[in-house]
């Protein structure tokens, strides 16, 4: 009742506002200020959610990470800010919380706001369309390509993975990669870098030859 009270405060504050601006006090950006955690329980380094990812996983995890506090609901609530960033953590701080009275509210409401993350799931076409940032090493971006195909319906096996992963790349790498066919994607990772190496080397003598007869 004390958290509906105050939210209901904070609610006619900002429809006031104060020169058009929430309320920036610290008792007003409080939102739970009621909570507490148990004593000796430690706050655990969540993974941030950021709108991509499952998002049953992301609330199983962080459920299992408070395991520890009782299942009190409205600890559940008041923490799970702390598991999101970016646009994710912008929804949760501009929830009304006084429409959440059980966990089940706010996951619900939580999976309904981002729920089109699940539903736009990568396919083959998306795969393709992935390429290499100028500014990205080969692991970095094979990293990132080796993270979709595991949200594609049907799921690929390795075998077919790494092939859809070669027809991908530039020229230069294709030409060059093609012994890592029927390998694990970890050595097409490994070929990759030993290819965009030898390219970069490459570049640079040419640059080098270049330059002395300039």
């Amino acid at each position: 009742m004390a958290r509906k009270i105050k939210n209901l405060e904070q609610s006619l504050k900002n429809m006031q506002g104060l020169s058009g601006q929430k309320s920036v006090s610290y008792s007003d950006l409080y939102m739970f200020s009621n909570v507490y955690l148990p004593a000796g329980f430690k706050i655990p380094k969540f993974e941030k959610y950021d709108r991509h990812g499952d998002l049953v996983a992301h609330l199983k995890r962080y459920c299992y990470q408070l395991r520890g506090t009782g299942e009190n609901e409205e600890l559940l609530m008041a923490y799970f800010g702390e598991s999101l960033t970016g646009i994710t953590f912008e929804w949760y701080t501009n929830q009304e919380f006084t429409h959440w009275n059980v966990w089940d509210d706010m996951a619900r409401d939580f999976f309904h706001q981002f729920q089109y993350n699940m539903d736009i799931a990568p396919d083959r076409n998306s795969l393709s369309n992935l390429k290499k940032k100028t500014v990205e090493s080969f692991r970095e971006y094979a990293v990132k390509w080796r993270e979709q195909p595991t949200r594609l319906k049907p799921l690929m096996d390795e075998i077919k993975m790494v092939t859809a992963f070669l027809q991908d790349q530039e020229v230069d790498y294709f030409q060059n990669m093609m012994s890592a066919m029927s390998k694990p994607f970890a050595e097409a990772i490994k070929i990759g870098e030993m290819v965009e190496n030898s390219l970069k080397t490459s570049r640079i003598l040419i640059h080098d030859a270049f330059k002395d007869t300039s």
